[in-house]
């Protein structure tokens, strides 16, 4: 189930949020200081690809002080937007029965799209 879950996602828009979180991953690793910024993206570029079968949880090995520090810029300069826009789409697949299995997987994607620093993905 969770390969067939992954091939519509992927069809269907997952590989083209993908390829945008890229994007972004490129254009702020261009700068130095946008390096840990950058490897964030492509975290959730990853984890957008294939959503099904996958979530996002604490990383124990991860400096709190330094985390919360990076997770509180991220916030300010894009995660909100990031978030709303996966509860937005969330909510409109959501109203329709075949989307549900894809709306879940959006409300999966805001944690990580609002605080990503501190999170690494597992398969469940």
């Amino acid at each position: 189930m969770n390969l067939l879950g992954n091939l519509i996602w992927l069809i269907f828009g997952g590989l083209v949020s993908a390829i945008g979180y890229c994007i972004g991953g490129f254009i702020l690793c261009c700068t130095v200081i946008g390096i840990p910024f950058g490897l964030q993206c492509f975290k959730m570029a990853g984890f957008v690809l294939w959503p099904f079968g996958r979530k996002a949880v604490n990383n124990p090995s991860s400096s709190g002080t330094i985390s919360t520090f990076l997770n509180i810029i991220w916030i300010v300069f894009g995660g909100v937007w990031l978030a709303l826009t996966h509860i937005a789409f969330g909510i409109v697949l959501f109203l329709t029965i075949i989307g549900i299995p894809f709306a879940r997987q959006h409300f999966k994607l805001v944690e990580i799209s609002l605080m990503p620093f501190g999170k690494k993905i597992v398969a469940i």
